[in-house]
């Protein structure tokens, strides 16, 4: 049984990701709301509120309210750098690496990910697709790694979250993932690297279908490269 003080800080890390990928920018949050969802008091909540408003993912307007900050563009390309540049290498050394068994976890996920998209648990699906990604970079022998690209891409998770939710998206998403195993399963890692790649940067047509709908989703507009 969990203790109290890790329950409490596992709630604090729930209403962070809850505030911080899945909130729809522009929302408004206030620590009483969270503080009874969550079954927490409102100091807890007042110290994610700033520890989110202080690395830009929430607003905190004086006397008017706190609200999920649109999604800074700057921050999402440094994000897909980051994500691009480890895991491009990382899918080589894990094709080169690749165990029947390593593969067959692979495929496992792929059909629990298949599951979550039938069952329209997008939340569960972002989860197993973090997973895979994860155990990739296990694979590649570099699990140390995977925290680092972690911290970095929160800005880029709120964008892949969002994107979810378009008809369709998940199920492409989907495909790319099997084309990943199938190339990892052959070593063939070229091919899984270019697949990492494409995948990778369907953050971008991301970007332009939300904000088709939704530009005010985002600053800094007109920077993707």
């Amino acid at each position: 049984m969990a203790r109290p003080a890790s329950l409490a800080r596992l709630r604090c890390r729930s209403v962070a990701a809850a505030t911080s990928v899945k909130g729809r920018p522009g929302e408004a949050l206030t620590e009483a709301g969270l503080a009874e969802t969550y079954g927490l008091s409102r100091t807890p909540i007042r110290e994610v509120f700033w520890r989110l408003s202080e690395e830009g993912l929430l607003r905190v307007v004086p006397q008017v309210g706190t609200f999920v900050a649109p999604i800074s563009i700057v921050a999402v390309n440094d994000s897909q750098f980051v994500r691009e540049t480890l895991e491009c290498q990382a899918i080589l050394d894990a094709a080169r690496a690749a165990t029947p068994y390593d593969v067959a976890s692979l495929r496992q996920l792929l059909a629990t990910q298949t599951e979550a998209i039938e069952a329209d648990a997008i939340a569960r699906f972002f989860a197993l697709d973090e997973a895979m990604h994860r155990r990739l970079m296990e694979m590649a022998g570099r699990p140390s790694v995977w925290p680092m690209i972690a911290s970095a891409k929160a800005q880029l998770d709120r964008v892949r979250f969002l994107s979810l939710k378009e008809p369709g998206w998940s199920v492409m998403i989907l495909a790319q993932h099997a084309a990943l195993i199938d190339h990892v399963a052959a070593r063939d890692g070229e091919g899984a690297r270019a697949v990492m790649q494409e995948h990778l940067r369907t953050a971008f047509a991301a970007i332009d279908r939300i904000a088709a709908e939704n530009a005010d989703f985002f600053e800094g507009r007109g920077t993707e490269g």
